[in-house]
């Protein structure tokens, strides 16, 4: 990006903030590296995008793209949930790790939430304090300002402002950068890709840390609802969090030599490799959804009579895949007992799997499903 600088070191008495260059302006994009790994990346998207209009019920797999996306978000921030006890009720998780599982749900709500907001807001300032403020619930950081721009200011490393590694821009600045990015979102004379601007936008978010927590994870919220608020993908379906975490020390280390040698250039390159990454993994996972499902349909035809009610049931898992019994006779309006008797034919055709190990209370997990999304 020509002529690109990325801020200034201002001092604010006894600390140096970091105060970045406004983003609603003219750019100009020269860098070859850039165009092709965009048109790779515009490509895949498209790709990633049709082949998710092949899947019937689409929306019935999104569910597990938000589950991996909250755990792998959450698991850069330091929360240690893994993806099978996101989805298993909060009475079956350890006591020590219910914060953390908390964490967890309250990002899968929030996506959730905004995604639906979308349909009659835009993309805006308002809708980054909604998401934030369910994502804050009864956590962690619920003390600091929930749904707020913060009105103090934070740091980023260190046990105080005087070792941190980073210092955001001063606090009174906060609406100003939060409203320039509005702002620039929304500026439709701003000739960009949007890939090249959602970099950007991811960029400029994280550097002003506008809350005083819960910074990162709406950061890469942005990046899905962004996309979606754009029509360049009809579903939520793309999520960059399990490539920041694959490559965390590459995505700081990208994020910080923007502001310290204006490298704006090899911030956008390593953000379109991940778009790229992940479209073409999320391909392979609905191609292997698609071969599971007709494996999975074959065999629930041996069942006869009781093939409709097992039908609703597998239906049921691709949206949720920890079960129990009280949950199967709810899908299939079955007593209990004949539930744990459908249940016992789908053990038997490795379609469930129990995994609490107890004679009561018992859970079953679809494993074949949710390891589809652990690769």
């Amino acid at each position: 990006m020509r002529n690109f600088k990325s801020g200034n070191n201002i001092s604010q008495g006894y600390y140096i903030s970091f105060q970045p260059a406004l983003i609603n302006r003219v750019w100009e994009l020269n860098n070859r590296k850039i165009s092709h790994l965009l048109s790779q990346a515009d490509r895949q998207l498209g790709r990633l995008d049709m082949f998710s209009e092949y899947l019937p019920n689409v929306d019935l797999y999104i569910s597990m793209h938000v589950i991996k996306e909250a755990t792998q978000s959450s698991k850069i921030e330091g929360t240690k949930t893994k993806l099978e006890d996101a989805l298993r009720d909060v009475e079956y998780i350890n006591p020590d790790n219910r914060n953390d599982w908390i964490e967890v749900q309250n990002y899968i709500a929030s996506m959730s939430h905004a995604i639906q907001k979308l349909e009659k807001l835009p993309l805006s300032n308002r809708l980054i304090k909604e998401t934030h403020k369910i994502l804050m619930q009864g956590v962690r950081g619920e003390g600091k300002l929930p749904g707020q721009f913060r009105k103090s200011q934070n740091w980023i490393g260190g046990a105080s402002l005087q070792d941190a590694i980073f210092i955001p821009p001063v606090h009174t600045s906060v609406q100003e950068y939060m409203s320039d990015l509005e702002k620039f979102i929304h500026n439709q004379e701003i000739l960009l890709p949007d890939l090249i601007k959602i970099a950007i936008i991811h960029y400029q978010f994280e550097t002003i840390h506008p809350f005083l927590d819960g910074n990162g994870r709406v950061g890469r919220l942005l990046i899905p609802l962004y996309l979606v608020s754009k029509g360049i993908l009809k579903k939520p379906i793309l999520y960059l969090s399990d490539f920041f975490e694959k490559n965390r020390q590459l995505y700081f280390d990208n994020l910080v030599r923007v502001r310290e040698k204006d490298d704006l250039g090899q911030w956008i390159l390593f953000f379109l490799t991940g778009i790229i990454e992940i479209a073409e993994n999320g391909i392979l996972t609905f191609d292997s959804i698609l071969k599971l499902k007709s494996l999975v349909d074959k065999k629930i035809q041996k069942l006869g009579s009781r093939m409709p009610k097992a039908m609703r049931v597998v239906e049921f898992l691709y949206n949720k895949p920890v079960v129990n019994a009280q949950i199967v006779a709810e899908v299939t309006e079955l007593s209990l007992p004949s539930a744990y008797k459908l249940i016992e034919d789908l053990e038997k055709m490795k379609i469930l799997t129990e995994i609490t190990g107890s004679k009561r209370n018992r859970s079953f997990i679809f494993s074949d499903y949710i390891k589809l999304f652990q690769i």
